[in-house]
């Protein structure tokens, strides 16, 4: 099959996106994030349903939640829990052995070995400042949302992911907030009836950080053609 133009494009995009952890302090203009958002807000939702909600952080109220999430995940006797389980309560093969081979690849880069506690600690700590970038997303769902619109959420998420490479800004998705939803729920003024379903970075990714040369494997093998 001959690739017309626009099929190239796309295939592209979606193709060269990849999580970025670590970002040039440039600028977004407010402006492109309306226009990326409004967007992807064309994904499809059931009876639209339109699940989402998004809380665009900048300046001093991002570096705020920032500093609160660090004092909270630097103190070895916070408890904060998760509100819901991203990841399984047990884990199985083959998706153990992904985890551990993207964890491993991406500490191998930097140069942490595994006994490097802390560094491990301090570059988990990189979510929180959204690595360096100056667009901090925070994504809410109300709360009498059931699995189909997470479906639907999914993907608002990877439109915004999309949309935003084809203007040349990259993203990071961040599950890692999900962690501290009560300083969050704090800090931005939530209301009781909005869940956190995670973060993203967003900004332009810096070509310097050998972080951002980490790109991970797909399996192919998944599909099945019966």
């Amino acid at each position: 099959m001959i690739q017309t133009p626009e099929q190239s494009i796309v295939d592209a995009v979606i193709a060269s996106r990849k999580s970025i952890r670590a970002f040039l302090p440039t600028a977004v203009e407010r402006e492109d994030v309306q226009k990326i958002l409004e967007v992807a807000a064309r994904a499809p939702s059931g009876t639209n349903t339109q699940p989402w909600k998004v809380y665009v952080l900048t300046g001093e109220i991002k570096r705020q939640l920032s500093d609160e999430i660090l004092v909270a995940h630097n103190n070895p006797h916070s408890d904060y829990k998760e509100e819901y389980h991203y990841y399984p309560t047990q884990w199985l093969s083959p998706y153990l052995e992904r985890r551990r081979k993207v964890g491993w690849d991406l500490y191998s880069l930097l140069g942490l070995g595994r006994d490097n506690k802390a560094g491990m600690h301090a570059q988990h700590g990189r979510n929180y400042v959204f690595f360096d970038a100056p667009v901090g997303l925070i994504f809410t769902i109300d709360r009498v949302m059931q699995q189909g619109s997470w479906l639907d959420y999914g993907m608002f998420l990877q439109n915004i992911m999309l949309a935003a490479k084809a203007r040349g800004l990259d993203t990071c998705p961040q599950a890692a907030f999900t962690q501290y939803h009560k300083i969050i729920h704090k800090t931005l003024g939530l209301s009781d009836q909005e869940m956190v379903v995670c973060g993203m970075a967003m900004g332009f990714a810096d070509p310097g950080k050998i972080e951002n040369t980490l790109t991970t494997e797909r399996d192919n093998t998944m599909f099945k053609f019966l």
